[in-house]
């Protein structure tokens, strides 16, 4: 099993499904670090876009550096696609963080960025969440209709 030439999801083929559907190709990409969270985004039926898999995070500990991971393919298919928005959906950590700045730094001259909301999960307890857990959950509230 090799990669997508397009997202650099995991696939059989050339380009995966998902870069295949027509339907898909609404000016959305969401960016992603590797293909479980690929899979974790589709079973919530809630996206309907493109995806883009880095192939990890940006984490110098680590020696991990933006050069490693898939970022200049991203910048190239915002400006050859026409990409109107990328939604960051990455991993509220030290190095999800670091990605997420470091590429709406690198993307907002040329297209919308925004990152999805974090917060409590259902079903959780107050009293047992962490504080930087119920910021971002203070962060990403929404209005109520």
């Amino acid at each position: 099993m090799g990669q997508c030439r397009g997202c650099f999801h995991l696939s059989a083929e050339e380009f995966c499904e998902i870069c295949r559907n027509e339907e898909r190709r609404n000016g959305q990409v969401c960016v992603v670090a590797d293909s479980r969270d690929l899979l974790a985004m589709e079973r919530t039926h809630e996206f309907h876009g493109g995806y883009h898999v880095l192939g990890g995070l940006i984490s110098p500990m680590d020696g991990v550096g933006p050069e490693l991971l898939q970022i200049q393919p991203l910048v190239e298919r915002v400006d050859r696609d026409g990409i109107t928005e990328v939604i960051l959906a990455l991993t509220p950590s030290v190095e999800g963080d670091t990605t997420s700045l470091y590429l709406a730094r690198l993307l907002k001259p040329f297209t919308s960025v925004t990152r999805i909301a974090y917060g409590l999960p259902v079903g959780g307890e107050l009293e047992y969440a962490d504080e930087v857990t119920l910021a971002r959950a203070f962060e990403g509230r929404r209005r109520m209709e």
